[in-house]
């Protein structure tokens, strides 16, 4: 892979990383019931504000772990057991997502004060998106482990 394409895609999850951070501290500001609360009250005193901000946490090393395996890509390494190791951490960063996400999908459900519909719609479209970065994380991780068991083998011989 040439290396300004894989600068260009680097360049892109530095944005999105970025964009979900912004998006993380500022939104709290605008919820209808944070109106008038000061960033003590915003911050401190709600817990599943605090769920959320743990719960990303997979989010970030996701990101990096992809910044990784882009960074093997450009330097022509991606067959290693270094970026098998990434992207199994992908997988697996996915995973927990769904976890938190799924856990967060009950407290909603939970909670009888607010109407649930808009935030179950969003943590369906987050689940559904890190099950199929889970598969393809997967599913990479498996043809790289191959690729990489095969120049193992292949060195061996030589």
């Amino acid at each position: 892979m040439k290396r300004s394409s894989t600068a260009f895609l680097q360049f892109v999850l530095v944005l999105i990383g970025l964009g979900a951070l912004a998006l993380l501290l500022w939104e709290p500001h605008l919820e209808g019931r944070n109106a008038n609360a000061t960033v003590f009250e915003i911050y401190f005193k709600d817990p599943f504000l605090a769920y959320a901000y743990v719960g990303s946490i997979p989010f970030f090393v996701a990101l990096y772990h992809g910044f990784r395996v882009l960074g093997y890509a450009g330097k022509n390494q991606v067959i290693s057991p270094a970026a098998v190791k990434s992207l199994r951490m992908i997988k697996l960063c996915a995973m927990a997502l769904v976890g938190f996400v799924a856990v967060g999908e009950l407290i909603i459900l939970m909670n009888e004060g607010d109407d649930a519909a808009g935030g179950v719609a969003m943590g369906v479209l987050i689940a559904f998106c890190s099950i199929v970065i889970a598969a393809a994380a997967a599913t990479f991780e498996r043809i790289l482990q191959n690729a990489v068991e095969l120049k193992s083998e292949h060195e061996l011989t030589v």
